[in-house]
C-alpha cells in the first residue's frame, strides 16, 4: 500500500510556484501495477519519485511500508572514474549484501549486460547503451516490493531488447511495478491500473484502459 495525505509538490521559477501536485490524498493498494500518465511537463517522473520515496512533497506525506528500486535503467547514479564492477559493489554495500550474495550480484550482471571486459573498465568509457545494460541488469539483480519504470524498457539491439524483456517480465511476478510511459502497448501489457495526473491533481482508476481513456480524452 502507498498512502498520500494531503501531499503538495512545487517547483520555484523566475514566474512562482509550479505546482505538480496540491493538496492530494489516496491510497494506491497492494498487489497492483501502476501506469502513470499525464502530459509532457505534467511532473509524472516527480510523481514515480516520490511515490518511490526517492523526492519528497513539499507538504504533506507519503506513506509505505514497501521497498523500491531506483528508476530502471538510470544510469546517471554511476561514478563515472570507477569500474562496472566497483559500481555494482559499492551498491552492494549500500544495501548490506554479504560477501556470498554480492558475489551472485556482481556474476548476475557482468553476465546479464554482457560487457566482457568493460565491466572491469571505469565507467566514463562506456557508451550510453553499455551504461543502461550495466544499469538494467544491476537492477533485476535485485529484490524489490516495487521496480520504478521512467520511459526506457529497451537498451540494446534487438536480441538484448528481447532478452531485457523477458528478464522483466519475469521479474515482475514477484513485485509491483510504477510505470511512466506514453506507449499504450506497453501500459496495457504491464499495467492493470492507472493515475492520471492533470492540472496538480492525481485521478486513480482501477482500469488502466479507463486511464488510458481519460489520458486521451485531455490530450485531445
Amino acid at each position: 500500500m502507498i498512502k498520500l495525505e494531503h501531499v503538495t509538490k512545487y517547483f520555484r521559477t523566475p514566474h512562482g510556484k509550479k505546482y505538480l501536485l496540491r493538496d492530494v490524498s489516496f491510497t494506491i493498494p497492494e498487489g497492483v501495477n501502476v501506469g502513470i500518465l499525464g502530459r509532457n511537463g505534467a511532473g509524472k517522473s516527480t510523481l514515480m519519485r516520490m511515490l518511490g520515496r526517492i523526492e519528497f512533497p513539499n507538504r504533506g506525506r507519503i506513506i509505505s511500508n514497501n521497498s523500491f528500486s531506483w528508476p530502471l535503467a538510470l544510469s546517471g547514479g554511476f561514478q563515472g572514474d570507477m569500474t562496472g564492477r566497483a559500481n555494482v559493489k559499492f551498491v552492494c554495500r549500500i544495501y548490506g549484501k554479504n560477501r556470498d550474495e554480492m558475489y551472485k550480484i556482481l556474476e548476475f550482471v557482468k553476465s546479464f549486460s554482457e560487457l566482457g571486459d568493460y565491466f572491469d573498465m571505469p565507467i566514463k568509457t562506456y557508451s550510453s547503451g553499455m551504461k543502461s545494460r550495466l544499469s538494467f541488469g544491476l537492477s533485476l539483480a535485485f529484490d524489490f516490493d516495487y521496480l520504478l519504470i521512467d520511459e526506457t524498457l529497451s537498451v540494446g539491439d534487438k536480441r538484448f531488447r528481447k532478452k531485457s524483456k523477458d528478464a522483466l517480465f519475469k521479474k515482475i511476478e514477484s513485485c509491483s511495478v510504477l510505470l511512466v510511459s506514453h506507449d499504450m502497448g506497453t501500459l496495457r501489457e504491464i499495467c492493470n491500473v492507472g493515475i492520471v495526473l492533470d492540472n496538480a491533481k492525481l485521478y486513480y482508476y482501477d482500469n488502466i484502459e479507463d486511464a488510458i481513456k481519460i489520458y486521451n480524452n485531455i490530450n485531445s
